[in-house]
């Protein structure tokens, strides 16, 4: 997908409203500049996924939210329940690892990097959190990674429907 950026980033937020009203200042109307909790993704491939099934869910008139951006943190968070999206990947205040997904936008890399510490090392999981994150078990993680299970679960929200 040519519209989709992924970067890492360290951040300290002060206020979750704060940052989203710069976030919404950097943006122009159409383009969708969303921060996921990088500590619950487990790779760039489980946020492309998600993007892809987000995307695809609003192409067939199955999307949840009514916002692409909201679509993306349920998809990747592999949630129905807007809250219990936001427990997983919302923003929090304090330190926190940042996953920004950036879809049909300019390269606001610059912008991004005045307000946070750029560090892709953030999107790789640490299998630990994640499986305490996903509630996977020890016996779901012996025949497949951390990361396809999570994969398979945002797979099946569309089979689940």
């Amino acid at each position: 997908m040519d519209n989709l950026k992924i970067y890492g980033f360290r951040a300290n937020i002060d206020s979750v409203g704060d940052v989203l009203s710069k976030i919404n200042e950097i943006k122009g109307d159409s383009e969708i500049i969303q921060l996921l909790n990088a500590d619950a993704i487990a790779s760039r491939n489980h946020v492309i996924h998600g993007v892809n099934q987000a995307i695809n869910a609003f192409e067939r008139g199955e999307n949840i939210a009514n916002d692409l951006g909201v679509e993306v943190l349920l998809r990747c968070s592999a949630q129905r329940q807007i809250s219990k999206a936001f427990k997983i990947l919302g923003l929090s205040e304090g330190e926190m690892n940042l996953c920004a997904v950036l879809i049909d936008c300019g390269d606001y890399i610059d912008e991004l990097e005045s307000l946070f510490v750029r560090d892709d090392d953030v999107l790789e999981g640490d299998e630990s959190k994640l499986k305490q994150i996903y509630n996977i078990t020890d016996s779901e993680s012996e025949n497949m990674s951390v990361e396809d299970i999570i994969v398979d679960r945002i797979t099946r929200l569309i089979v689940d429907y």
